[in-house]
């Protein structure tokens, strides 16, 4: 996991976000730089320039490259030698900054990793897609729960047709964290959560909704069809949903269900999936994520662990590793597998040759794009009374 890529050098990075107070920020870093491949080197932590200065202190970046704003950075970034200037940069703002940053990186000529949803709204996913198509370098997006060495492990067990035909995905994620008007206290990740200027058209559905609708893509490659959603605000005078559910029709003729909460108490980060087939069932839980249940009718329960040497393993499921069994990989080991996908594309960019765009390892701008599509199908949905509509976009990776 060190230095040897085809650069021979560490990738330098730079960051949007992340200042005092960020939560994100600090998970993109550790993530970065996890595998020893990457260093974190300047940042526009804050559009106000002493808070950027005093954030980068915090990250050990030098002072003179923490910039009072993101077209700084890229200005004073891009005017540096080759053999100096950032290599890429991760874009860890409230959604409604994605759009601007991300354009604006990608056409000073920066690999861009971005936090998800994609964007604010549909239509800047569908633009920003257009501009990634013409850029010559990577893009992609932090859905880091696709990152987890079972969930890829279940990947390519459903992909080789261990599961046979695939007729039912049932995903959640729960929190209660929202349960009271956190964003009313001052509560910095609740106030931009819960603002529609902010966060989009959706609460609960944008923010972690998007995450258990992925991992269903993501897992089963099935392509949607249709959604039927109802969005509800349970917490009186909150602008945007914290509960709601939708049920997904998919083209080879299955069935989907996602559901969001963020005020049923007691529940954490309960991201739990499970997928149906004509030969076996699989589930599994993001809070105990290095087990993967199987079961096949007439057959004993089978408990997949995360086990790099076991055969049982996939190819990969046991790329996603870092560790022998029995010592508990996470959170950050997931999100850091999105970078180290990321970055094996990236030094092909950065040393002119080609890279895959579309069936990448690491989500990417196409899954961005069905993100977005997934947030507005559902609000639109549920204003309708649950009306049938359209979840195919163009762009939906195959």
């Amino acid at each position: 996991m060190g230095t040897n890529g085809a650069l021979g050098r560490k990738l330098r990075m730079g960051i949007v976000g992340g200042g005092q107070g960020s939560f994100i920020g600090r998970v993109h870093v550790t993530a970065a730089i996890l595998d020893n491949r990457a260093e974190l080197v300047a940042g526009a932590f804050s559009s106000d320039a002493e808070r950027s200065k005093a954030s980068a202190a915090d990250y050990a970046v030098d002072p003179a490259r923490a910039y009072g704003s993101y077209e700084e950075m890229f200005a004073k970034e891009r005017s540096l030698p080759v053999g100096d200037r950032i290599d890429f940069v991760s874009v860890a703002t409230p959604n409604h900054m994605h759009f601007p940053v991300a354009k604006a990186a990608l056409e000073a000529g920066f690999n861009v990793v971005c936090d998800k949803p994609l964007t604010l709204t549909l239509a800047e996913a569908e633009a920003l897609a257009e501009i990634v198509a013409k850029a010559p370098g990577v893009f992609a997006v932090t859905h880091n729960y696709t990152g987890y060495p079972l969930v890829r492990q279940a990947r390519e067990m459903i992909l080789s047709g261990e599961l046979g035909d695939i007729q039912a995905i049932r995903a959640e994620y729960i929190q209660g964290w929202l349960r009271t008007r956190l964003e009313s206290e001052g509560q910095k990740q609740a106030a931009w959560r819960t603002d529609p200027k902010k966060s989009g058209a959706a609460g609960a559905f944008g923010d972690i909704g998007t995450h258990a609708y992925n991992l269903g893509r993501y897992m089963t490659g099935i392509l949607p069809e249709k959604i039927s959603a109802n969005l509800k605000v349970f917490e009186p005078g909150r602008a945007l949903d914290d509960y709601g559910h939708a049920v997904i029709r998919y083209q080879n003729g299955a069935l989907g269900t996602v559901t969001a909460s963020q005020i049923s108490h007691g529940r954490e980060n309960d991201v739990r999936i499970e997928i149906d087939g004509t030969l076996a069932s699989l589930e599994w839980h993001q809070e105990e994520p290095n087990k993967l249940f199987l079961r096949r009718n007439g057959h004993p329960h089978a408990i997949y662990t995360r086990d790099p040497n076991a055969p049982f393993m996939n190819a990969m499921g046991k790329a996603a590793c870092r560790l022998p069994s029995g010592h508990p990989e996470a959170f950050f080991e997931a999100f850091a597998n999105i970078y180290r996908a990321a970055y094996d594309a990236m030094e092909l960019a950065l040393t002119g040759k080609p890279f895959e765009r579309t069936n990448t390892v690491y989500p990417n701008v196409h899954d961005g794009v069905e993100g977005m599509y997934f947030i507005e199908q559902s609000v639109a949905s549920s204003k309708a009374d649950g009306a049938w509509l359209p979840l195919k976009h163009p762009l939906a990776r195959r």
